[in-house]
């Protein structure tokens, strides 16, 4: 049992390593041949690629805990931690890229886009709240914090609305995409408001 446990955690941790195994290969193909996979932009290719999959994680992240009770299986819970670690890490990885390739390091710029651009302010927000998320994540402080744990943990629901929020006052066109994410987040609010009536 814990062998296939091991071995189930090894193949989640791969899978959610592709992404990055994509970038690695589309900044190779980018540096012998420009343009060619990332575009006009790469800096803001990668940038979008980062938030795009910070998104997707959190609502994996938050798919766990509806999949374990709809499919009856409390097991799926023990990948939730990982994924949430990964979402958060593709988001600091979003957020240097804004730092990099953008505000090019520059603390100025960064100050005057949280002040100016409320898109800005709500991505780096959505990042804070994740921050004490990523921190207590550990069994040891879900010890230390007892039932508080559970409450900071909420968290994570504004975060994932912030996030939402800030890929949808970025998006030009094609929203088809955002709107998607944002439907997903709304049936996964709608089944935890059943599920906390039925246990009411």
């Amino acid at each position: 049992m814990q062998v296939s446990v091991r071995l189930l955690k090894v193949v989640v941790f791969m899978t959610l390593s592709l992404p990055l195994v994509w970038l690695g290969y589309a900044v190779s193909r980018e540096l012998s041949n420009p343009g060619v996979v990332l575009g006009a932009d790469p800096g803001e290719a990668v940038l979008h690629f980062f938030g795009d999959w910070t998104v997707r994680l959190l609502l994996l992240t938050l798919s766990v805990s509806t999949m374990r009770r709809l499919f009856r299986q409390p097991a799926i819970g023990r990948y939730r931690r990982m994924i949430g670690l990964f979402a958060f890490a593709y988001a600091v990885l979003h957020m240097l890229s804004y730092l990099g390739f953008l505000a090019e390091f520059e603390w100025r710029i960064v100050l005057e886009d949280f002040v100016d651009r409320t898109y800005i302010t709500v991505g780096i927000s959505a990042l804070l709240l994740l921050l004490p998320l990523a921190l207590t994540s550990t069994r040891g402080w879900q010890r230390r914090l007892g039932r508080r744990w559970r409450r900071l943990h909420k968290l994570v629901y504004p975060a994932m609305g912030l996030g939402l929020l800030h890929l949808l006052w970025l998006t030009k066109d094609g929203y088809a995409e955002p709107l998607l994410y944002c439907a997903i987040f709304a049936g996964l609010m709608v089944e935890r408001l059943v599920d906390w009536r039925r246990r009411t």
